[in-house]
Parts: C-alpha cells; sequence; structure tokens
C-alpha cells in the first residue's frame, strides 16, 4: 500500500513540473531582447539574413506554443537543447557545473543540521533562560540578514581584514585534485590528494556558512518549538517518572516526535539553499549551477535557463516527496495520501 502510495504521488509531480517549466519558458520569452541578436552582437556587424538564418536554426521563428511543445517531447527523452552560448549540449554544461553546486549545497545542509538541531534542543531545554534569550534574538537576526549581505561581510572580514580563508573559487589554482567525480571533496580523497582536500575545506568554508546562515535560524527555531511542545506531553512526564536518565528522554523520546515538523521545514529550505546559490555563487565566484543560471539569464540563452530550472523543479519536488515519506516513518499516523 505504501509503494502505491509513492507511486501515486510521484505522478502528482508531473504537473507541477510541467507548471514551473510553462511559467519559466513564459517570463523568459515575454522578456524584452532577442538571444539570437545578442550572440550576433558579438561577431559584429551581421545582416538580417544571417540573423533570421539563425532564428530558423534554433526554431525560434516557430510559434511559443510549438516551441514549448517541442522542448517538452525533446525533454522528456533527456534531450534538452544545445546552449546558445557555449554552443554545447545543456546537458553537458549542466553536469560540468552540477557538482560544485551539489557539493555546497550539501556542506550548507549538513552544517545548518549539525548547529541548528543541538541548539534548538538546547533552547527548548532552557527555555525563557538567557541561553534561551540569546538564541531566539541571534535566530531572528540571522532570518532577517540577506544571505548576499552577510556574503559580503564575511569576505571583508575573513578575506579582506583577516585573510583567513579564500573568498572565490572551488581551489587553489594549481592545488586542484584530479577528476573523477567532480565533487573536489570527494576526489580529494579518492586520490589521496590531502592538499587538494586542505584547499577545498578552506574554499568551502565561507560561501557554505553564508549559504546556511538563514536555513540554521529557521531551523533552531522549529526543533525549539517542536521541543517545548513535545516535552510537555504526558508520555515525557511518564518517562521521567520511571526514572529515564534526562538525556534519554530528550534525545530517545522527544527528539523523534519533534523532528518530525523539522523534517518538513528542512525540505523546504533545500529549495531555499537551491535558490540562495544563484545569489551566493555569484558573490564567491564558485562555478555551479547558480552562476551558470545567472550568466544564461543574462545572455537569454533559453534552454539552458529552462535546462536548470527543470533540474532544479525536479530536484525540489522528488526532496519533498522524500521529506513526506521520511515523515509517515516518522509518525505512521500521518498518510501519504
Amino acid at each position: 500500500m505504501r509503494i502505491i502510495l509513492i507511486l501515486k504521488r510521484i505522478l502528482r509531480l508531473f504537473p507541477v513540473t510541467l507548471g514551473v517549466l510553462l511559467i519559466v519558458f513564459s517570463l523568459m520569452h515575454l522578456a524584452p531582447g532577442d538571444p539570437v541578436e545578442l550572440m550576433m552582437g558579438e561577431a559584429g556587424h551581421v545582416t538580417e539574413e544571417e540573423i533570421q538564418q539563425l532564428r530558423t536554426q534554433y526554431g525560434l521563428d516557430k510559434p511559443l506554443y510549438v516551441q514549448f511543445l517541442k522542448y517538452i517531447a525533446k525533454a522528456s527523452v533527456g534531450d534538452l537543447g544545445v546552449s546558445f552560448v557555449k554552443k554545447q549540449p545543456v546537458t553537458s554544461v549542466i553536469a560540468s557545473r552540477l557538482p560544485a553546486t551539489v557539493e555546497l549545497t550539501l556542506a550548507a545542509l549538513i552544517l545548518a543540521l549539525l548547529i541548528a538541531i543541538p541548539v534548538g534542543i538546547i533552547s527548548a531545554v532552557y527555555h525563557y533562560s538567557a541561553v534561551d534569550r540569546l538564541t531566539t534574538t541571534t535566530s531572528l537576526i540571522g532570518v532577517s540578514i540577506p544571505g548576499f549581505y552577510l556574503g559580503i561581510i564575511l569576505i571583508l572580514i575573513f578575506g579582506m581584514s583577516f585573510q583567513l580563508l579564500p573568498v572565490s573559487g572551488r581551489s587553489t589554482y594549481g592545488a586542484e585534485p584530479k577528476i573523477v567525480t567532480g565533487f573536489y571533496l570527494l576526489d580529494s580523497l579518492l586520490t589521496g590528494n590531502f592538499k587538494a582536500l586542505k584547499s577545498t575545506m578552506k574554499h568551502l568554508i565561507l560561501p557554505a556558512i553564508t549559504l546556511a546562515g538563514a536555513t540554521v535560524a529557521i531551523t533552531v527555531r522549529m526543533v525549539r518549538s517542536s521541543m517545548l511542545e513535545v516535552i510537555r506531553q504526558d508520555y515525557i512526564r511518564t518517562a521521567r517518572a520511571k526514572g529515564l536518565s534526562e538525556r534519554k528522554v530528550l534525545l530517545k523520546h522527544a527528539l523523534k516526535n519533534a523532528l518530525v515538523p523539522t523534517v518538513s521545514v528542512v525540505s523546504l529550505q533545500v529549495g531555499v539553499l537551491l535558490g540562495g546559490n544563484m545569489i551566493i555563487e555569484t558573490v564567491f565566484s564558485w562555478p555551479g549551477l547558480g552562476s551558470l543560471a545567472v550568466e544564461a539569464i543574462y545572455a537569454r540563452d533559453y534552454p539552458l535557463v529552462q535546462g536548470i530550472v527543470l533540474l532544479y523543479a525536479v530536484t525540489y519536488v522528488f526532496v519533498n516527496l522524500a521529506a513526506d515519506i521520511i515523515y509517515t516513518y516518522l509518525n505512521p499516523r500521518v498518510e501519504l495520501s
């Protein structure tokens, strides 16, 4: 029964993905400017005939609905077209930048959870104390500060003033690991290149902290709120009455139930992290999908923008599906339907 419900949820993801693509396709084509003219502008003087020839080559002379249907038909078999600017298949361009974004997003998410869950628990256990007030105030500030502003502050302090950490790129020039998977941390370990590992970790610190900032603040508040609600329940008082240690009561009985709503919030934060990547990667010159998307938008590279958005949309909906499944295991009373 659970498998059938999961399959039903997966089928519901297709209309969502299709809707996202339709919106992006419409916005890109409604925006002023012609991608062919932008491309040909770099080549100097060109004739109207040459511009029209390129428009025909890329299918831009067709009605919008024909272009969209053709794109969907090709995308369904894995053909996302050819980038106008890079003159390479969109799948190849995305594949070359994907590891950098995944590495940064996972680092930020893991960092956020390692900080937020313990801090949220401590804040709930010592609620209304000085520690709780400090945590609540800091969380509020964390939610309020824009990611790019936090990134600039960190660059000024740790990169420019104290020069403790690098502020751009994935690794120091010449210290890159031999590419095996595209994930620098993993490749450094696989090849035993600890110099590259150290360089990669140093380059990852500032963008990961910047990207994790808002997620930490939101998750701390959610964990605190959930823990406060759970530790007031009768079964927690019963566990304490049985003589269980406070550590066992909190970690074994309270935390599992408190994490149920937190899982949903964290899954939503994955979308925030993916969206925030565009700004943070640009600030730190991180060569991932976010900075690639910004470049593609400026260049009006329709296939590349649509390919990146499609990947983001599919990733986001599947992360939410995974969160729903985890939710049902943490709380069996909740049905996927």
